[in-house]
C-alpha cells in the first residue's frame, strides 16, 4: 500500500508510480559490471556536494546540540519514548537543541520533548524503500539521499550522543561515533547509553571477548557511559562535555605556547 506521506528523494516528493524502485545508495554502491559509471557517477559527484552545501547551510546557526538515536519502531506510551521525550526535554533546559532521525518512535519522542519545552527540534531524514516521512515535532528538517551525508551532520553539528534502545541504525551510529572517536578522527565528545538492562549483554561482550582478546583497550571502553534516568544523561553529556572542552582548550594553549617557545629559539640562534 503505497505511504500517504509520500517518497522523499533528498528535496524532491514522490507519489505514486513516481516513487523509485530503488535507493541513491544502492544505486551509487552497485556494481553493474559495465561503464556507464563513468558518465553517471560525476553528476552524483556534483550531487553529493550539494546534500553537503544544503546541510551545512541548514544547521550552521543550530548552535549546541546532542544527537539523540533510537528505535523507530518504538510506539508513544512505551517507556523508552517517554524517556526520550524528557531526556530532549531536560537538554533543551541545559542549553542544547535536539537532533534525531526525524522519524518515528524515539526520533519522534526526542523532537517532541524538544519542542514543546520551547528548543529548536531537528530533523535528518534519509531516503528509504519504506519512507516514513518527517516527525510532526521537527522544527528544522534536512532530507538526504546519502547516508553518509546524513552521517556527518549527526557528528558535525553535534556535543554529545545520547543513544537509546535500538536496532541496526542504531547500533551503526553507536560504532560509528565510538570509531571516531577512538581513532582521533573528531575531538571527543560524550556518548550516553540509556538502558542498563538493554545495553548490559552487548557492553558485556565488549568487555570480556572484545577487550578480553585484546581486540580493543580496557580504556576504550571509558567512552561509553550507561544511565538509566534523564537526569543521569543529560548530568553526563553537561559535565563530561565541559571536562573533555577544558582539556582540549589547555591542550591548544600548550600547543601555542610550545610553537612560540620554538620560535623564540629558532630567532635566538639565528643571532648567534
Amino acid at each position: 500500500m503505497p505511504n500517504p506521506n509520500g517518497y522523499r528523494k533528498g528535496p524532491v516528493l514522490l507519489r505514486g508510480q513516481q516513487v523509485p524502485a530503488t535507493t541513491s545508495d544502492q544505486r551509487l554502491l552497485r556494481d553493474e559490471g559495465g561503464t556507464e559509471w563513468l558518465h553517471a557517477d560525476p553528476w552524483r559527484v556534483m550531487r553529493i556536494q550539494s546534500e553537503f552545501v544544503e546541510g551545512f547551510g541548514a544547521l550552521a546557526e543550530v548552535g549546541p546540540a546532542v544527537s539523540l538515536f533510537g528505535s523507530a519502531r518504538t510506539k508513544p506510551g512505551h517507556p523508552y519514548y517517554e524517556l526520550a521525550e524528557e531526556i530532549a526535554a531536560r537538554l533543551v533546559e541545559a542549553g542544547y537543541a535536539v537532533i534525531t532521525g526525524g522519524g518515528p518512535g524515539i526520533m519522534e519522542a526526542g523532537n517532541k520533548g524538544a519542542a514543546e519545552a520551547g528548543g529548536l527540534s531537528v530533523g535528518l531524514g534519509i531516503e528509504l524503500p519504506f519512507e516514513q516521512g518527517m516527525n510532526d515535532y521537527v522544527e528544522l528538517g534536512v532530507n538526504f539521499r546519502y547516508f553518509f551525508a546524513r552521517k556527518t551532520m549527526f557528528v558535525k553539528y553535534a556535543q554529545g550522543f545520547v543513544i537509546l534502545p535500538g536496532g541496526w541504525g542504531t547500533l551503526d551510529e553507536t560504532f560509528e561515533a565510538l570509531t571516531l572517536v577512538q581513532t582521533h578522527k573528531i575531538t571527543e565528545f560524550p556518548v550516553v547509553l540509556v538502558g542498563s538492562s538493554f545495553w548490559g549483554g552487548l557492553l558485556g561482550w565488549m568487555r570480556e571477548t572484545l577487550a578480553g582478546e585484546g581486540m580493543i583497550s580496557a580504556d576504550d571502553l571509558d567512552l561509553v557511559h550507561v544511565v538509566d534516568d534523564a537526569e543521569s544523561a543529560v548530568r553526563h553529556i553537561v559535565e563530561r562535555g565541559a571536562a573533555l572542552r577544558e582539556k582540549e582548550e589547555a591542550a591548544y594553549r600548550e600547543a601555542v605556547e610550545a610553537q612560540a617557545e620554538a620560535e623564540r629559539a629558532g630567532e635566538g640562534a639565528s643571532e648567534q
